[in-house]
């Protein structure tokens, strides 16, 4: 099992607690050190105990391994050359923050171990370590991971609000925008296609709010039938029609103290426009068949995907209506106004869909989001979440830009296809782009065995080699380009 020259490193008892064994069968696992010896030792340690095992011999290859795999938890060396652990355990947590560090050092002192803590190591173990409690550490660990990614999904299955991402300008501003007006009570109208986050930035309007503490009340004037949105709005008494069999207390009465938010606004009736424009002015409401105004104190936030000013021109919306709810104008521009926020969007939807479905982390190779800015996304950011998840099922651990097409709708497959020659500009460049694909495939398919594949191509070697450096062909890499 254990390679018997190093196995004096350890204290080794006779025999390992049969619960460890098997425990935790699969999990990945990296180890960070310096010395080949106790990298070997562990892993065969691990490996028996049911482990896949990873090795870094140093910090900058075992964070690059972190960035493009996922692990269970990491075994880390406090001590070594060009950085050291505790670097490695900082720039690991901004990679991912719920990776599980264990550092182990022969030089372990009490503020070693506490500085590790703060920087957010899981446990400190001194050298030679304790099988038995490296296991257990390990283990715990590991469990610790689960249960932290687990509340992470809870929380976002039933929490309010998601993080409004991207750094694009237009992003900023309305970031600025809602942390001036959330304070007061001014009313907001925001605009902007669908999909594109116009509830979103309801929500955060509400939860930066004096009023986060109450309720924030929905209503999709759009999917609600003419002849029950003002029952809807404003409630109805018993009796009121034919199928008000009681009385019923309408969202404006639900919404008191707290926020009302009218998604797609310019679908609204004339009628309920009025009604909803005397609740703005005199905060009052009467539920439907009742003669009695009862008093409400509601924000109304509104949201349409719709030009109000000019369904305004075609009698379609009121304008006294328009200029109350306009008090401060947020538009949300669409997926295709800010694609430079689209590989931050990418990568925050995969973390969420892996975790939600509990799959290993998955990574975009850099063309694979270079493939998603160039798409035409017309349904916005729910069509690139949809997208993502199809991806992170369909695709493998890495996904390509390969993949992006393929999977990609027809629409944006047949986009695709016309971009690849619209790309260059002269016939030299494509020229280059298909001989760089042909030479790669060649190199491939020869096992990168240059003087074969000269041969093949008919070539210099030297020549080849020179197309190899103009190129940047790396053993490994993937085609930029499928044509």
């Amino acid at each position: 099992m254990v390679d018997n020259n190093y196995c004096s490193y350890f204290f080794l008892p006779k025999k390992v607690d049969t619960f460890t064994t098997n425990f935790n069968t699969m999990a990945k696992i990296l180890i960070i050190d310096d010395e080949k010896a106790i990298r070997t030792t562990l892993k065969e340690i691990l490996e028996y105990e049911g482990y896949i095992v990873d090795e870094a011999a140093d910090g900058a290859t075992g964070l690059e391994k972190i960035e493009n795999d996922d692990y269970a938890a990491v075994l880390c060396d406090v001590k070594m050359p060009k950085m050291d652990g505790l670097e490695v355990l900082t720039k690991a947590h901004e990679i991912d923050d719920d990776i599980p560090f264990v550092m182990i050092s022969g030089h372990g002192t009490i503020e070693t171990a506490v500085e590790a803590t703060k920087k957010g190591a899981y446990d400190f173990i001194s050298k030679p370590p304790d099988l038995n409690r490296l296991l257990i550490t390990l283990r715990n660990a590991i469990d610790r991971k689960s249960m932290v990614v687990e509340n992470k999904v809870l929380k976002r299955k039933v929490g309010k609000t998601r993080e409004i991402i991207g750094d694009s300008p237009a992003i900023m501003n309305i970031i600025e925008t809602i942390d001036k007006v959330a304070p007061t009570d001014a009313r907001v109208l925001i605009t902007g296609e669908n999909g594109t986050g116009k509830e979103l930035v309801a929500r955060w309007i509400h939860e930066k709010s004096n009023r986060a503490k109450n309720t924030l009340i929905e209503v999709n004037c759009a999917a609600i039938p003419t002849e029950l949105i003002e029952s809807e709005l404003f409630g109805h008494e018993k009796g009121a029609f034919t199928s008000a069999l009681k009385q019923r207390i309408g969202k404006f009465e639900q919404a008191h103290e707290g926020t009302l938010f009218l998604d797609e606004i310019g679908d609204m009736s004339l009628g309920a426009q009025a009604k909803v424009l005397r609740a703005l002015q005199e905060n009052k409401i009467t539920r439907v068949g009742g003669d009695k105004d009862i008093e409400v104190n509601v924000r109304v936030i509104a949201a349409t995907n719709k030009d109000l000013l000019k369904e305004i021109e075609k009698g379609n919306f009121r304008m006294d209506l328009y200029h109350r709810l306009s008090v401060i104008l947020i538009h949300v521009p669409s997926l295709n106004e800010r694609k430079d926020d689209i590989p931050l969007l990418a990568e925050r939807f995969v973390k969420e869909v892996c975790e939600d479905n509990g799959v290993s982390k998955k990574m975009f190779t850099p063309n694979a989001l270079n493939e998603l800015k160039k798409m035409n996304w017309s349904g916005n950011i729910r069509e690139l979440r949809n997208l993502v998840e199809r991806l992170i099922i369909l695709s493998g651990q890495r996904i390509t830009e390969e993949d992006v097409v393929k999977y990609a709708s027809p629409s944006h497959s047949q986009s695709n296809e016309k971009s690849v020659f619209e790309k260059f500009s002269t016939l030299q460049d494509f020229k280059d782009h298909v001989e760089k694909i042909f030479i790669e495939e060649k190199l491939k398919k020869n096992g990168w065995n240059v003087a074969k594949t000269a041969q093949e191509i008919d070539i210099q070697r030297s020549h080849l080699y020179n197309k190899i450096e103009k190129y940047s062909l790396r053993r490994g890499e993937v085609s930029e380009i499928n044509l």
